[in-house]
């Protein structure tokens, strides 16, 4: 080593810079000879088991429910509202102004869920509301154009029809067996990304007075839904649908772990009136339900009720004899919880039954008889039943 430095100094004096680089190139050489070298080996790593996965997984849920959801692609032509003075032609020769078009194309995107074999596709009616042209995308890539076979703006609900081959229905679960901390996944379209799976618990059950739609009763999740997973699937740890997403709570459009879904016991009933009917027949007595304070509850000693706060004229209520203050206690048998579940009940009978309501006027309980009637289509209000 010695001698190659000695080297190195002489040779620097004499023959400059050029020799400089090859005497550098010299050194590192002869360090390197003289450096212990590492023999080269495999590096001593734990490995996993071949094979190996979780034993704490949802992937099988996953995979059987991903092939039932779809993407929904609406496009609607809008009318473009502007100046009349631009249909005249003086004023666009004068101004030079150029042919404007009168129409613009909006599209817009969601989820949706193999409800049959025979192609029913379920989704949210704010997905193809007004569409004009409506595709839906299969999960093995296929895209088939959709028509729509009714909706139900009270929930949310619209059913479409496709026709295509070899579809994988979803397999139906049991929304009324759902616990609060009951694992969940959402399954749709985030913005347009693809088909995307979110994970969460149940949070809520019966979730209502939100304002979302007419008729409530969520369930609500934390599992994340943005726009565009509308429509798609709520399913429980077995891939079982136990909704469709309708909702979520959030002040920038973003999830903020509050997202609601439409039950699959309503989602049933809606989309088998809907096929066989054309449409939803919903019964209506023509009141106005409000909570029952739970102190007022307290002194009356009732456990729930509704309170009557308003009738309609000449509505089937009003005829039957209900009276504004009356408290109602159960519809049939069934106890009436408070407002929400008082507007359930009466949706939820078929027009034309009779029935038994129980109610509380003056602190004495006593049975009306009601012929129920059919909600108007036109009912604008989300609080009569």
């Amino acid at each position: 080593m010695r001698s190659v430095l000695h080297s190195f100094h002489r040779l620097i004096p004499r023959n400059g810079f050029a020799l400089f680089f090859s005497a550098s190139a010299l050194l590192i050489f002869a360090i390197w000879l003289e450096h212990p070298r590492l023999e080269a080996a495999p590096l001593n790593l734990q490995e996993a088991p071949p094979n190996s996965r979780s034993a704490w997984t949802l992937a099988p849920a996953a995979k059987k429910a991903q092939p039932s959801v779809v993407n929904i692609y609406t496009t609607k032509e809008l009318r473009l509202q502007r100046n009349p003075l631009f249909d005249d032609p003086v004023f666009r020769r004068f101004f030079k102004v150029p042919g404007l078009p009168e129409t613009q194309t909006q599209n817009s995107l969601g989820s949706g869920v193999i409800a049959t074999p025979e192609g029913l596709i379920l989704t949210n009616n704010h997905v193809v509301d007004s569409a004009d042209q409506i595709e839906v995308a299969l999960n093995d890539g296929r895209r088939v154009p959709a028509k729509v076979v009714g909706t139900d703006p009270e929930t949310d609900l619209a059913v479409l029809k496709i026709e295509a081959k070899n579809l994988t229905p979803i397999t139906w679960g049991k929304a009324d067996t759902l616990q609060i901390g009951d694992f969940v996944l959402a399954i749709g379209n985030p913005f347009g990304v693809g088909q995307t799976v979110t994970m969460g618990i149940v949070s809520a059950l019966g979730r209502s007075n939100l304002g979302i739609n007419v008729l409530e009763s969520f369930i609500q999740t934390d599992a994340a839904i943005n726009p565009g997973n509308s429509g798609g699937a709520l399913v429980d740890a077995n891939g079982f649908l136990i909704g469709i997403n309708s909702a979520i709570y959030s002040k920038n459009g973003g999830s903020l772990g509050i997202g609601f879904a439409i039950p699959e016991s309503i989602v049933r009933q809606v989309m088998e009136q809907i096929v066989l009917h054309g449409g939803v027949a919903r019964g209506w007595i023509g009141i106005e339900p409000q909570d029952v304070p739970a102190d007022a509850a307290a002194a009356l000693g009732i456990k729930s009720g509704a309170f009557v706060a308003g009738l309609v004229r000449s509505g089937p209520g009003d005829k039957a004899g209900v009276r504004p203050g009356d408290i109602l206690l159960s519809l049939n048998g069934n106890p009436i919880q408070n407002a929400a579940n008082a507007l359930a009940q009466f949706a939820n009978t078929h027009p034309g039954q009779s029935i038994r309501l129980k109610i509380l006027r003056n602190q004495r309980e006593i049975t009306i008889e009601i012929s129920i009637g059919r909600r108007p289509r036109d009912l604008d209000s989300h609080d009569l039943g």
